[in-house]
């Protein structure tokens, strides 16, 4: 039987919502062993003088929790 925890975090990119997706994943893997998948929870955007300077995604990462 396996058991999953999920935890939240929030990336951001000033190249797009993907790359804050992937940068979120390699970021937590680096923390968590057996990552399984995330849900985006949400994507934000920040602006300054009428330019996306910065894509933020908020995300809940899925493991799986091993015995020690």
């Amino acid at each position: 039987m396996s058991v999953a925890k999920v935890i939240e975090i929030t990336a951001n990119s000033p190249e797009s919502v993907e790359d804050a997706v992937k940068r979120g994943i390699e970021r937590a893997e680096k923390n968590i062993d057996d990552v399984k998948g995330a849900w985006i929870k949400e994507q934000k955007v920040v602006v300054e003088n009428g330019k996306i300077v910065e894509y933020r995604v908020d995300m809940k990462v899925t493991f799986v929790v091993h015995d020690k």
